[in-house]
């Protein structure tokens, strides 16, 4: 009996596997480029994974769209380390009397690249290992160029990658390392995508769906696999930086999806964090706010020219708000900025505290945990999963500024 089947979330057709799906071009016969996994699995079993050690996202193998496990490519990925840092724990109670849990999930633990999409890195890898894909390719502002390049060596695929002219030279470094196609674009993120689609279409090699794509989602949904194994229980609030937004639509599938099996888990509040030299969603949703979300509010948002140096962060048109935005205000969030020129100072005090030195994405999440609580977003008794995302490791001249 097969583990799973995919369905489109536009028109509910069945799709019975990843092969079938890489086999129709990623996408639907309707169109559309989303699709979800439902599970043939015992959920029962749940509560015992949960209370074993996990070494790497194969934990959830019972729950992932992977039907051999010798199709497996790992690196240690996944299973990161929540890690309460009493400096911001101190400080939400010295500057705004707020009694909150802050947890930091220490991605640049990870085992494959040190960012949050080694995930799905490495269940893109094993999907390709088990249906024969040779060849794939995408467009990323950094973190999933890295990621995916790495663990496409592993699994012995060709990986072509285009980026933008402005992408860190770190990360250009890391992905000629493994031996990956690197395209650096002569125009932005979108330029790139734009070169990666024509690339897809005239070689007839797969592409990334980006943020809603369901190697993406699945694999970043087992976080709420993680709260319920590392915490017992779901966060009050999530914190993290966007560009895109897989991790809050993975989230809220994960949540739906143990619902759906009669579980009661609750999505947390999402507090959404962009720097304000690149802060589109942001305008967005502080226009919908405005006006009262009416409705459509989704579908109205800017497009700006990027003025930041986190590359990562760079989307100037957020073509993920009319599916990430939702999202938030079901779960009684928000968006936040931050400024971009004081991350280095803050990233100074993270280090003198606690010896992390994080990247400057990571630090917009950090900035954005200070902002929520200046706004009001973080309660009493909450506890804040802070999704701080990659090291500096990955941008040298982050971490030189930091330690000048």
């Amino acid at each position: 009996m097969a583990k799973y089947h995919l369905y489109c979330t536009s028109c509910g057709r069945e799709i019975e596997s990843f092969g079938q799906w890489f086999a129709e071009g990623q996408k639907c016969t309707c169109g559309c480029q989303r699709a979800e996994a439902r599970y043939f699995a015992d959920y029962a079993k749940l509560p015992e994974l949960c209370s074993r050690k996990a070494e790497n996202l194969f934990h959830w193998f019972d729950f992932l769209p992977l039907e051999h496990r010798e199709n497996i490519v790992t690196l240690g990925e996944g299973a990161v380390p929540f890690e309460e840092w009493k400096c911001l724990k101190d400080y939400a109670k010295q500057k705004y009397g707020i009694d909150c849990t802050p947890l930091v999930s220490r991605s640049d633990l990870s085992g494959g690249t040190g960012t949050f999409k080694d995930p799905a890195a490495a269940l893109g890898a094993s999907l390709f290992k088990e249906w024969g894909v040779k060849h794939f390719c995408a467009a990323s502002t950094g973190n999933t160029a890295t990621a995916f390049s790495r663990y496409c060596a592993e699994a012995d695929v060709k990986f072509t990658i285009f980026v933008p002219c402005d992408v860190s030279p770190d990360t250009a470094l890391t992905i000629m390392s493994h031996r990956q196609d690197l395209r650096i674009s002569q125009g932005n993120y979108a330029d790139a995508k734009k070169e990666a689609a024509a690339f897809s279409m005239q070689t007839g090699t797969l592409m990334t769906a980006g943020n809603i794509d369901p190697i993406r989602v699945e694999s970043k949904r087992t976080l709420v696999f993680e709260y319920l194994r590392q915490i017992g229980r779901m966060p009050d609030v999530y914190v993290q930086a966007v560009s895109g937004g897989t991790a809050p639509i993975a989230l809220d599938k994960g949540v739906r999806e143990l619902n759906a099996q009669g579980m009661d888990v609750r999505l947390p509040r999402m507090i959404l964090a962009q720097q304000d030299t690149c802060d589109p969603m942001v305008l967005g949703w502080e226009k919908a706010r405005s006006e009262g979300f009416p409705e459509g509010w989704e579908k109205d948002f800017p497009s700006v020219t990027p003025r930041t140096s986190i590359s990562i962060l760079s989307t100037g048109t957020p073509g993920m708000f009319p599916i990430v935005a939702p999202i938030v205000h079901k779960s009684g969030g928000s968006f936040v900025r931050v400024k971009e020129d004081s991350l280095v100072e803050l990233a100074r005090w993270i280090h003198e505290n606690t010896g992390v030195i994080p990247g400057p994405a990571a630090m917009v999440c950090i900035a954005g945990f200070l902002k929520a609580l200046e706004e009001g977003l973080i309660h009493n008794g909450d506890v804040v999963s802070v999704n701080m995302g990659e090291g500096s490791e990955r941008n040298t001249g982050f971490r030189k500024a930091v330690l000048a």
